[in-house]
Parts: C-alpha cells; structure tokens; sequence
C-alpha cells in the first residue's frame, strides 16, 4: 500500500502515491515521465542524478521521496523559460561541453546550483562544485569552460 504525496516539480506541483522505500529518481522518471536524471551507480556518487532541491544540488537516488514532499524540486527538464535554455545550458552547447551526455544534467544542475550561490566563481570554484559529478567520456575542461561561459553571460560580461 502507498502512501499519498504532494511533490512541487518544476513549479508544477504533483500527487503521488508511491511505497516508503521509492527514491526520488525513480519518482521522477517512473511515475513523472522526467528522464532528465539518470541512474548512474545508485550509491550518490557519479551525479548522474542530481537534481536540484530548494536551490541546492542534491543526489536524487539516494533521497527517499517520502522526505521530499513540500520542497521545491527542479530538474534539468525545468531549467528552460519560455522555450529558452537556461544560460548553462546554452554555454554547454557553445563550448561542446559534452560527448555521450549522460552526465550532463547533473553536470548542469550542479553549475546552476553553484551559479546562484557565487555569480563569479574561480575555475577552483567551478571544478569543487562539479567534484564528484563524472564524465567518463573526459570533456571536463569543456565543462569548467562552459560553466565560466555561463557565468559571464549571466554577469551580462563578454567571454
């Protein structure tokens, strides 16, 4: 038997029922159709499925969704405004910050998350904030560039 649940997703908010032992990533890509995050080890540790809960980057499989409820979640599938990409999103395409991928959400809600926090973050910065989200294709300069492409853009500063 379930257990009844409201979920606040990309602004949208959610009823669910799912069983006590169901990980947010499974909510959202079984139950919400949002395949954004991807299952990667299952352990928290590829950021693969990062997600970002009330502005913070956050590993969705190890997050029982029954300790979700009422909080803001955004996935990479809410990032976009009014059919525009979000300016981390646009700098991963300009700088081809990625080969397969499947990193790449997590990749990118993580920048967010740092973004928000520190509008002009040093490549330190950048590269401690993506610190356990892997890429085994290996485009991570292309990653820390996109990230400090997006930084500038939203800084309204030229690359």
């Amino acid at each position: 038997m379930g257990k009844s649940l409201e979920l606040t997703v990309n602004g949208k908010r959610h009823s669910i029922t799912s069983d006590g032992d169901a990980t947010l990533l499974q909510v959202l890509r079984d139950e919400l159709g949002l395949t954004g995050a991807k299952y990667g080890c299952g352990e928290g540790q590829c950021g693969a499925c990062t997600v970002l809960l009330g502005g913070m980057a956050r590993r969705s499989c190890q997050l029982p969704v029954s300790t979700v409820a009422g909080q803001s979640i955004t996935t990479i599938e809410g990032l976009e405004r009014d059919g525009k990409l979000h300016p981390l999103q646009q700098a991963f395409i300009e700088a081809g910050a990625f080969q397969c991928a499947y990193c790449t959400p997590g990749m990118i809600l993580s920048g967010v998350a740092l973004l928000c926090q520190k509008a002009r973050p040093s490549r330190e910065e950048i590269a401690h904030a993506l610190d356990g989200n892997i890429c085994r294709c290996g485009t991570y300069p292309r990653i820390l560039e996109a990230v400090e492409r997006a930084s500038a853009s939203m800084a309204g500063g030229a690359r």
